[in-house]
């Protein structure tokens, strides 16, 4: 297949894709949870009616921290009122005063809902325990400029069991390498918009140091949530939201606006449920109970497609005029599955599929599946790519063709098979992993011989062709072209203006 890339090379700078906004969790495996917690109380000798007791000290602890380092950065620490506030654009105006050199930045602080226990006490079985609670206590955000990951926050919680919140972008890290080496870039807001080498760049977002992460994670909660001292087995870190980004940078604005709103407008319609799980990597099967669909958003930046599956999302949107964005974001890692060692409580282990682990060593493997999605959404807009070409082709295929001395007759776009036909075709699974008879079967509800009938016109048409040594076909240039516009006319076009004539 001809990517959307390759077909319009002469437009574009580059493209790259790249982590974006990473947030990781991390709590103390101690006391994470209630149980645990109500047990460490009971092996250090606390009642645990005392909970309280126990933990104000340690609040006043983090308090103290916070306003120390506050002092030897010659900063104030700010209090947010309102937790709406913008954070990232108060940021971004005191980076402009204090440049982009290592260290501190601000401290925030906010009350804002967090995690905690209750002390409970059940009369019918005599047992004192902890039960789970939730309330509000007083958070700080520390945002602070690494030197290899750029600018980040860590939040940190005044209360037990004190679970944190670190960010990063992968794009600042990118920054970050790009610098060391030193290549020249130039970037709009969180995207490039040019980059010296390309490639070496691709390389570098492609390379993810999670040891290196994990002792700056570590060293970054010792220094901002002095608690964990008492715990010596230190944080665990999971992956709470990732997003990925494929950026496809054009030369001009004039040449990235008529086409992406020829997408946008043919993608908000032919893309369905079942088009979304093929995105992501799943099967839309009657088990699953998350609701899936599509959004098309106008906001002030520019407009937005959005394709969403349970807690995962893929969209397209126009950044700065200049960059065509697929993103892949993640609220839930575990969504995808891919092959891993599963180990079982017996010890033993096997290799099979199974859903990700939230841990931050799965970044890698989560890399190679949200760029797969990425890639599968790509593969999917270049059949609908500018389907004002295939105007020209809709004269061609509605003509009779022959086999040798056998006559097919032409498609009609108004006629229900034909159409139903279409509509079929365009589906992305079969974009990505081709036809069979068996999948249209199904679709057509049409015997097997009929099916047959049916791919013989196609391929008589010029509209697909058979891969090597296998049962399946995939749609040619011509049949893309034809697919795109067939479905673009009848639900911008045809519909709206039946509906307006009935009107």
């Amino acid at each position: 297949m001809e990517l959307f890339t390759q077909r319009h090379a002469d437009k574009i700078v580059g493209e790259l894709s790249c982590f974006d906004r990473v947030v990781i969790s991390g709590t103390i495996p101690n006391i994470c949870y209630a149980d645990g917690m109500s047990g460490y109380l009971r092996f250090k000798g606390i009642r645990i009616f005392d909970y309280t007791k126990w933990a104000e000290p340690l609040r006043e602890q983090i308090r103290t921290n916070a306003q120390r380092l506050a002092q030897e950065a010659g900063l104030e620490i700010e209090f947010l009122k309102r937790c709406d506030e913008r954070k990232e654009a108060m940021v971004r105006e005191k980076l402009v005063q204090r440049g982009t050199q290592e260290g501190l930045v601000c401290i925030f602080s906010a009350m804002e809902a967090c995690s905690s226990y209750t002390p409970w006490h059940d009369k019918k079985t005599g047992r004192t325990f902890l039960k789970g609670d939730s309330g509000k206590c007083l958070h700080y955000y520390f945002y602070f400029i690494d030197r290899d990951l750029g600018l980040c926050y860590l939040r940190v919680p005044t209360w037990a069991p004190f679970r944190l919140q670190f960010y990063y972008n992968g794009h600042n890290a990118l920054v970050a390498a790009l610098g060391k080496r030193p290549i020249a870039h130039t970037m709009l807001d969180n995207a490039f918009i040019h980059i010296g080498d390309w490639d070496k760049a691709q390389k570098l977002a492609d390379t993810v140091a999670v040891e290196k992460l994990h002792r700056k994670l570590d060293q970054y909660a010792r220094r901002f949530c002095p608690p964990i001292a008492l715990f010596p087995d230190g944080y665990h870190w999971s992956l709470m939201q990732v997003e990925y980004a494929t950026d496809i940078v054009f030369r001009r604005r004039e040449d990235l606006a008529p086409l992406y709103e020829a997408l946008t407008r043919t993608a908000v319609t032919a893309v369905k449920a079942e088009h979304v799980a093929t995105f992501l990597g799943r099967k839309l099967h009657g088990n699953f109970e998350g609701e899936t669909g599509s959004r098309f958003e106008t906001r002030i930046q520019g407009t937005c497609i959005k394709h969403h599956m349970a807690e995962v999302a893929i969209k397209m949107y126009d950044k700065g005029g200049l960059i065509l964005r697929i993103e892949t974001t993640a609220n839930d890692v575990t969504f995808f599955k891919h092959h891993r060692r599963v180990e079982h409580k017996d010890g033993s282990w096997e290799m099979k599929t199974a859903a990700l682990k939230k841990s931050i060593y799965s970044l890698p493997a989560l890399l190679e599946l949200m760029w797969a999605s990425n890639r599968r959404y790509l593969e999917f807009i270049s059949t609908l790519d500018d389907p004002t070409a295939g105007l020209h082709d809709l004269e061609k295929i509605a003509r009779p063709a022959r086999d040798g001395e056998r006559s097919l007759p032409g498609f009609n776009l108004f006629d229900g098979e034909d159409l139903d036909l279409f509509l079929a075709l365009v589906r992305g699974e079969f974009n990505i992993s081709g036809m069979c008879n068996r999948s249209l079967r199904t679709l057509l509800d049409k015997s097997g011989p009929q099916v047959s009938r049916v791919f013989k016109k196609l391929r008589v048409h010029g509209l697909i062709k058979k891969a090597g040594r296998c049962y399946k076909y995939y749609l040619t240039a011509l049949g893309r072209r034809v697919t795109a516009t067939a479905l673009r006319l009848r639900e911008t076009v045809i519909i709206p203006s039946l509906c307006s004539t009935l009107a």
